[in-house]
């Protein structure tokens, strides 16, 4: 496969197929260059001839729709939605591989995009979607993407959303075709995939072909397996859906006696990030952090830090933490927070120097 030369490999062969920036460069820009958006793909990668492929709609609708990309920009309004896109596989402290260099890079899955498309809500009101209104939180939209699970010939990738997410006002659910104004490349999603803003990337299905209304989740083996635990006892804990509240170091320097200190952080459905601040002491004492970027409910925080080092350059080292704090009161948690599985990890951000 071929992806930008932004990007370092970090899983190849057997997929997912993963490649992604260092951590340090992307925090550098507010809005993520599309060369240093992270790549994940679960199936092999094709460029689709968007004159032939088509979305379709069914399930509990009133008609069945197809569009092509075509059709769906004739006849929907385009909107622009900025949102960070966080892989639940994120690794974190303590885990294989978590916040250690793997081939020179620092691996997070993250990136900050203006997503361009139309708002799923239209393409299902125009397909007049069934009233759901007598069973809240019982009904699913399903995306279902053209390529098969891996090792499964036989089935598609896909998951699902509750379909009030989907139809909510404010929800800013997107079938999105562009990224930073320019159209998707084939391993970003051509010609369009699905954005779910304040949920995991598990969400946002590449490629999607079909959207189907149903009243159950998706059974799905990406659904399953991605974000639940396939052990049959803790495949009762529910799927997640939305981000953790997350804070992660991607930078960390000494200058005259300052350690300086740089990273992101992401919220989920409950809010935007209110504050960030670090700790160089074990969480005994707080640092509040500058908030230099935000932009809209669904776009990462970009924060910085100082803190004078006491001593002489011989002590110049120790463990720097940082927790993040949403709008809604919500604080990141010492612990990874992860489920059984081990995905959707967010635990303090943490670095040495």
């Amino acid at each position: 496969m071929s992806v930008s030369d932004k990007l370092t490999t970090v899983h190849d062969g057997h997929p997912p197929f993963i490649a992604v920036p260092p951590v340090w460069e992307v925090i550098k820009y507010p809005i993520t260059p599309v060369d240093l958006v992270f790549v994940k793909d679960h199936g092999p990668i094709e460029h689709l001839d968007a004159a032939t492929f088509k979305l379709k709609i069914d399930g509990l609708v009133e008609q069945e729709v197809e569009y092509t990309l075509a059709e769906i920009q004739q006849n929907f309004p385009k909107v622009e939605v900025v949102a960070a896109l966080d892989c639940a596989g994120n690794p974190h402290t303590g885990e294989q591989g978590g916040d250690k260099p793997i081939h020179g890079v620092l691996r997070k899955e993250i990136a900050n995009v203006i997503w361009g498309g139309v708002r799923l809500r239209d393409l299902l009101l125009a397909a007049r979607v069934r009233s759901v209104s007598h069973r809240p939180g019982k009904t699913y939209a399903h995306f279902v993407s053209h390529i098969t699970e891996p090792g499964k010939p036989d089935e598609l990738f896909g998951t699902s959303v509750p379909l009030e997410k989907v139809l909510s006002e404010d929800g800013d659910v997107l079938l999105a075709y562009e990224m930073n104004g320019k159209r998707f490349r084939d391993e970003h999603g051509f010609p369009f995939r699905t954005v779910v803003p304040g949920y995991i990337g598990t969400r946002w299905v590449k490629w999607v072909n079909r959207i189907t209304i149903a009243h159950h989740e998706s059974d799905n083996l990406s659904e399953v397996q991605a974000t639940e635990p396939a052990d049959q006892f803790l495949s009762k804990f529910p799927p997640i859906l939305a981000n953790p509240i997350n804070s992660v170091i991607g930078s960390v320097k000494i200058h005259n006696g300052q350690l300086i200190i740089k990273g992101y952080a992401v919220g989920g459905e409950a809010g935007q990030i209110k504050e960030v601040s670090v700790s160089v002491d074990g969480g005994r004492d707080w640092v509040p952090a500058k908030i230099i970027y935000q932009d809209g409910r669904w776009s990462w925080t970009l924060w910085e830090a100082t803190i004078s080092l006491l001593g002489g350059p011989a002590e110049y080292h120790g463990t720097v933490y940082s927790r993040a704090q949403d709008t809604s009161g919500n604080t990141q948690s010492k612990d990874t927070g992860s489920n059984p599985k081990g995905v959707a990890a967010a635990g303090y951000g943490e670095a040495q120097f």
